[in-house]
């Protein structure tokens, strides 16, 4: 099997974190998050570009807030925006073609079988399983589907009107646990301090008002729309939202505020991951891969000493774990796990 190379993020390890609270209160969803149960929930920090401080803020505000309960999982979102635009009715169809909000959800971690949904102001709504990231030569699962999702859209202006006076748009997805522990440690939804790896990311598409009614613009150069905009809560470092090791941490409180940090065993995975993008980018330059730890490390500062196996067509390596219980690992299509 050939293996091709895959970008590095040159980032800091400093994922973005939120403590996603309990809620007893009922929660009917009508998209606006102007109502009580709301308030026990935190604000998220305001959406950055994808590749992080390297560049512009967005213009536009995006945050975002949790809740949970026995039965869901909930999401709020709230998009600033002027132009409130949507096309696309048909579920499943490619709603990033449209301005859209975007949740991705790794449950264990081990940055494989992981689940992502995207909406647009049209309350369409995508939802798909990916097996592995498609660096790793995933194929996403089209037909897999939220059974018992719920979705509403609140619009402050007018959809589809460049006339109207349009302020923003938000979102409320309640997720039943029921689907999402399938993927999750031990099958279960978390318990009180566990965290789950997730994302979020708005697509923004640059547009104008031709005959009265929203457009993409043009670039003349290409006679194709100009690339979109992809903010997003935890920066990846790269134009490329299936990097899951560096989604954000989201922590579930049964009762009151956590205080996180982020554990060492999951700087430990970061290093193993550098590891990975150098033994993929290795092999794919000379056809094999590298046994030697002090080439891979290319002089940067490690603070594991690993052990590397090597066949024609496969590689492991491993370190201890922090409280040197068990060893950590990772292989050349990127899972991650403990043994």
């Amino acid at each position: 099997m050939k293996f091709s190379g895959v970008l590095e993020p040159y980032i800091d390890f400093a994922p973005s974190d939120y403590i996603c609270h309990k809620t007893s209160k009922e929660l009917i969803l009508d998209g606006n998050l102007q109502k009580e149960v709301w308030e026990d929930a935190p604000w998220s920090e305001e959406f950055v570009d994808i590749e992080g401080d390297i560049r512009p803020k967005p213009n536009k505000s995006t945050r975002f807030k949790m809740l949970w309960d026995d039965e869901y999982l909930y999401f709020g979102a709230k998009l600033e925006e002027d132009k409130i635009w949507a096309t696309l009715t048909e579920r499943d169809s490619v709603i990033f073609h449209d301005n859209d909000f975007e949740i991705f959800i790794d449950p264990d971690g081990d940055t494989h079988n992981y689940y992502e949904f995207e909406i647009n102001a049209l309350n369409t709504i995508w939802d798909l399983f990916l097996p592995q990231p498609y660096r790793d030569n995933g194929k996403p699962v089209n037909s897999w589907d939220i059974r018992g999702i719920k979705t509403a859209i609140h619009i402050q202006g007018e959809l589809n009107n460049p006339e109207a006076h349009n302020l923003s748009w938000s979102v409320e997805v309640a997720m039943p646990w029921k689907v999402l522990r399938e993927c999750a440690f031990e099958s279960r939804k978390p318990k009180h301090g566990e965290y789950w790896r997730v994302n979020f990311s708005r697509v923004q598409w640059k547009t104008e008002v031709k005959a009265g009614k929203y457009r993409k613009l043009i670039n003349s150069e290409t006679n194709a729309p100009y690339a979109e905009d992809n903010w997003v809560w935890s920066p990846t470092g790269v134009i490329n939202m299936h990097y899951p090791e560096l989604w954000g941490f989201v922590v579930f409180s049964e009762q009151g505020d956590i205080d996180f940090e982020i554990p060492e065993d999951e700087i430990i995975k970061w290093q193993l991951r550098k590891l990975y993008y150098r033994q993929r980018n290795y092999y794919e330059k000379h056809g094999s891969f590298c046994g030697d730890f002090n080439q891979l490390s290319q002089g940067d500062s490690f603070t594991i000493n690993p052990d590397i196996e090597i066949t024609s067509s496969m590689f492991q390596i491993s370190t201890l774990s922090k409280d040197k219980k068990y060893r950590i690992c990772i292989r050349q299509d990127g899972k991650v796990w403990r043994e």
